[in-house]
């Protein structure tokens, strides 16, 4: 199957920006207690699913927040589209696991998984990939199991052709946490929780998280 373009350039400019990505945003998690708060509510309710437990970070980058999970006491591993992001990632964290691999098709077993964590990682997707990766956590998720997903609150899509220091090619899309959370009940997986806050520095939109559950347990 041929892939589409923007995934391409997606990944050419993951694989660009990866050193000084993982640069810029270290220590990030220090400075934003709400985003912590929500993480470590999603480890343990993930903890508390009668079966598997394992949390599969998609999108991971270069493993930042799949290494805080870790150190909240979860067992997690990394999945990215971007070669250079998983690299970076094997470098920094060379105790936890990191593969290649892309959200809308995951070389995983279904209901394998008791955790999936999308941390701003379909903020390049369009809708319909979207649909396909939300089907997706769907399957891996064993019933019971928890998504969380975060992203940039809005209503629009922003081109992207600078970012970490380097040109890149990218679309940005923002998303009304109502339609984000219809997407995650077409998949079969039901709202838990929502938090919305207002933008630190740095950052031009309030930041959105959604708690869904598969049902079945």
């Amino acid at each position: 199957m041929t892939e589409a373009a923007h995934v391409t350039a997606t990944r050419r400019s993951y694989d660009t920006v990866a050193a000084d990505y993982e640069r810029l945003l270290a220590g990030r998690l220090e400075t934003t207690p709400l985003d912590r708060a929500v993480l470590s509510g999603f480890a343990e309710r993930v903890a508390a699913v009668d079966g598997p437990r394992v949390i599969g970070d998609l999108g991971c980058g270069t493993g930042r927040v799949t290494s805080h999970l870790r150190d909240l006491g979860a067992e997690v591993f990394g999945v990215d589209l971007s070669p250079g992001m998983i690299a970076v990632a094997r470098d920094g964290h060379p105790g936890l696991r990191f593969e290649v691999g892309s959200m809308t098709a995951l070389d995983l077993p279904g209901a394998s998984l008791g955790g999936v964590l999308s941390w701003y990682s379909t903020v390049h997707m369009p809708e319909d990939e979207l649909a396909s990766s939300f089907a997706e956590f769907h399957r891996v998720l064993a019933p019971g199991g928890y998504a969380l997903v975060a992203f940039k609150v809005g209503d629009e899509r922003v081109r992207l052709e600078r970012a970490y220091g380097h040109e890149v090619d990218l679309d940005v899309y923002r998303w009304s946490p109502d339609r984000l959370a219809s997407l995650l009940t077409a998949a079969g997986l039901v709202e838990s929780a929502r938090l919305v806050r207002e933008p630190d520095a740095g950052e031009k939109t309030p930041q959105g998280f959604l708690l869904t559950r598969k049902p079945g347990a």
